[in-house]
């Protein structure tokens, strides 16, 4: 299977580079690198993102309960929040990942993640429009990429700074803004197009609002600025996340059992009949505050749009990438046994797509709950194509589309 980079210039440093894949583990050992491959562990940490949006999407209800419905519950939100994280490491890719692509280079690279954004704004809002019961993320997505693409120069210290102020502030901005709205929703051009994503749900009211998610894809372009070759920093990188989520998940676990008349103001104002709002620091099962409390800052859960919601799902998104980089770079069988997920990831637009188009053919129109077997039906196909397709070509059908597309940028002088 084909495995690629879009940076040249990191795949050849790579490669070179001592202990990398093929040489010797002590040389990796002696010099405190582990090998790094291509970065396949971002394609493999993308693989399971589509395949968490899949469970999202097409599995069981949560719900239900038992070890599928928590297993479930874990993808949702926290899966499109990998997504997300791993955009900003896309965009670090395209313009230069350890030092930004400057003069010529810089200029048509720029070009290129502006092309790319207005297409997945035009493809995520027709996705939209086939009317499945899923928030196509891609419009959002395409937001996320114009949005951040100003920050592309900054260094990794600066823009963890700008991540974590970003978390910080703009959840609550977007409490005020959304209690500002009209209660009867968007009208108008901001609400164009009909029945998608018009610009007042990209930005505030949507399933993935660019004011509370833009510091995902920042998180995730300060890590890819990282030397991951290196076995101090995945380590700190590992730490890191890990005390992420914990103070995600444990400061609103904290909140909710300690500030008195808290889980009583949530359970006034959320909506949905599934759990107890006592799991509200780490499950959406119970539902969403519907904002007429300021309780519901609050709350980790997934979709929430919250500080600690946000920085328990950049946690595990980090743990997830260091995960994956871990483990194709230490287990070479590991690695033999992944490559079809590595395939799936390497082509994720494509397979996201296709999840969509089959809902929509399929005639789902409830979810989640079709079921298990609907499930593995989606990811047996998906990774059977993905492998096929991986053999004989470099890049996913719709990726060499995208590609083809912003061959335009090279036009720029």
């Amino acid at each position: 299977m084909t495995q690629h980079t879009d940076d040249p210039a990191l795949e050849a440093s790579v490669t070179a580079r001592p202990g990398a894949i093929g040489n010797s583990p002590s040389t990796a050992s002696e010099t405190g690198r582990v090998p790094l491959g291509r970065l396949i562990g971002v394609d493999l940490a993308r693989g399971l993102a589509v395949f968490g949006m899949y469970a999202a999407h097409v599995g069981p209800d949560p719900s239900e309960g038992g070890v599928t419905g928590h297993l479930m519950e874990l993808a949702h939100g926290r899966a499109s929040a990998l997504f997300a994280f791993l955009a900003g490491f896309s965009i670090m890719l395209m313009t230069g990942r350890r030092s930004p692509r400057t003069g010529r280079a810089g200029r048509q690279a720029v070009a290129k993640v502006v092309i790319r954004a207005l297409v997945l704004l035009v493809l995520g809002t027709a996705l939209t429009m086939t009317g499945t019961p899923v928030e196509v993320i891609l419009a959002f997505y395409g937001l996320y990429f114009l949005l951040v693409l100003p920050l592309y120069r900054l260094g990794a210290r600066s823009l963890t700074i700008v991540a974590a102020a970003s978390a910080l502030v703009l959840p609550q901005v977007l409490y005020v803004i959304q209690h500002a709205l009209p209660a009867d929703g968007a009208t108008g051009i901001w609400a164009w197009p009909a029945d998608a994503d018009g610009i007042v749900s990209l930005f505030f009211t949507g399933s993935y609002p660019a004011l509370s998610w833009v510091p995902f894809v920042i998180a995730g372009m300060a890590v890819a600025r990282l030397d991951l070759a290196a076995t101090a920093v995945r380590t700190r990188l590992a730490i890191t996340g890990v005390a992420l989520a914990v103070l995600g998940y444990g400061g609103s676990w904290l909140t909710l059992h300690l500030v008195p008349g808290t889980l009583t103001k949530l359970s006034a104002g959320g909506w949905g009949e599934g759990g107890s709002a006592a799991s509200a620091w780490w499950s959406d099962t119970w539902g969403y505050p519907d904002g007429s409390t300021p309780a519901g800052l609050l709350v980790a859960s997934p979709h929430s749009e919250t500080t600690l919601s946000v920085m328990a799902n950049t946690g595990v998104a980090i743990a997830v990438l260091v995960g994956c980089l871990a483990a194709v770079d230490a287990f070479p069988r590991f690695h033999r046994f992944a490559r079809p997920v590595i395939a799936v990831g390497s082509m994720s637009l494509t397979a996201y797509v296709f999840h969509i188009v089959g809902i929509h053919f399929l005639g789902i129109e409830e979810l989640p709950g079709p079921g298990l077997h609907v499930l593995l039906g989606f990811i047996v196909s998906v990774t059977v194509f993905a492998t096929l397709w991986s053999r004989y070509f470099r890049r996913g059908p719709l990726e060499w589309l995208l590609g083809k597309a912003t061959k335009a940028a090279e036009l720029i002088r």
